[in-house]
């Protein structure tokens, strides 16, 4: 028998779901189950609303259901009888539902909650998530790599925290698939990463390409961690990515004695993507895939009245420094007989790094006359010296 604050809880739970602003449901401290927390998710299947659900068990493993919309009311009045506190979070607001220690119920929040999800829909926000999307992705949650750097649990299942990482990777993976038809279809590919870092990318296209593509695949990453540098190596031993090397130096000293079918770097700061860009060019790569992560150096050098209605305000200059430098590496590359695009990432909501610049070689040689004048609209005098100090 349920009581009137629990039936109440219940119908916001339904009320959330009918109007999908449902972003997360969390029922915890057991009474006496082994189960030490139910979370829910609102996804969408086939076409119809279903709520996700995830049981955390004992040593560290958990198990998962699925509801559909008729099941929730039934299952939310019997699960509650085993739970002391249950939290509701939408994308209007939350509410708690409680017993205390003596046994005293409480339902904190829910009064206005209701009056939000009552109102007007149109101006909500969808929490719902396309649980069929996720068969389009590139990986699956099983494969090693993302097993032993953390992503990915025993099971193959993807852990929440690392469900932005997950579709980062994904996506990067589809933009390779993208270049793919751009690299030699026969031999070894020769792949540099710069600024590797723990080489999340450099593990993920090296599977991608070993065993979806079923290529010979020569992967060498390049980084100033020396701690970081040997947990790549031992990964990648562990592994058997046997075509896999990593080197402890600057990037600015990457091995000139192979073209790289493809460079890749993943959030470089600052001009560290500059060098990186650089550097690929040096070496005639065929393709180009970074993604910048800060752009401060070009913030304290900006010298163009035209701009001055924007730059005398920190916060936009700073804003407008990160386009504008991107915009010079894009102008830049393109100087150098490249196809350059510069696209998004992924998601925003996964990370605000979320530019790629993506440059193909499509002739021997181009033109500086646009970045030039860039430079000079931008810098005024100070263009002769724009990055010098990493020449």
């Amino acid at each position: 028998m349920t009581t009137q604050r629990t039936n109440d809880f219940i119908e916001l739970v339904k009320l959330s779901v009918t109007t999908e602003t449902l972003k997360k449901l969390v029922l915890s401290r057991p009474k006496e189950s082994e189960i030490t927390k139910i979370s829910g998710r609102l996804c969408s299947h086939r076409e119809r609303r279903i709520l996700a659900l995830e049981y955390s068990l004992p040593g560290n493993t958990v198990s998962h259901k699925n509801l559909g919309e008729s099941e929730i009311e039934q299952y939310l009045a019997e699960a509650l009888g085993n739970y002391m506190q249950a939290n509701l979070i939408t994308t209007e607001g939350e509410c708690e539902w409680k017993i205390s220690r003596s046994g005293k119920e409480a339902l904190l929040g829910a009064d206005k909650l209701k009056k939000r999800l009552s109102g007007e829909r149109e101006g909500f926000e969808s929490a719902i998530e396309a649980l069929d999307k996720r068969k389009n992705y590139l990986l699956t949650g099983n494969e090693d790599f993302l097993i032993a750097l953390g992503i990915s649990d025993a099971t193959g299942r993807v852990h929440d925290k690392k469900q932005a990482k997950y579709r980062q990777i994904n996506r990067f993976l589809e933009h390779i698939e993208d270049i793919y038809p751009h690299l030699p279809k026969e031999g070894t590919l020769n792949v540099y990463d710069l600024c590797c870092g723990k080489s999340y990318l450099s593990f993920a296209v090296y599977y991608y390409l070993t065993k979806r593509k079923s290529r010979e695949v020569r992967m060498l990453g390049i980084d100033l961690k020396r701690d970081v540098i040997s947990w790549c190596e031992a990964l990648a031993k562990r592994l058997g990515y046997t075509g896999m090397s990593f080197i402890y130096d600057d990037i600015k000293n990457t091995p000139r004695d192979t073209v790289p079918d493809m460079v890749i770097s993943l959030h470089a700061c600052d001009i560290a993507t500059d060098i990186v860009l650089d550097t690929a060019v040096e070496l005639g790569a065929r393709v180009i895939l970074s993604t910048p992560c800060c752009q401060r150096y070009l913030s304290s050098k900006i010298d163009s009245l035209p701009l001055s209605f924007v730059t005398r305000y920190p916060h936009l200059k700073m804003k407008l420094s990160e386009v504008l430098t991107d915009a010079l590496r894009a102008v830049h590359l393109s100087s150098h007989g490249y196809s350059v695009g510069v696209l998004e990432l992924t998601d925003p909501e996964n990370t605000p790094k979320n530019t790629l610049i993506r440059a193909i070689k499509s002739k021997d040689s181009g033109s500086s006359e646009e970045y030039d004048e860039a430079l000079k609209f931008l810098l005024g005098d100070g263009a002769k010296y724009y990055l010098k100090e990493i020449k």
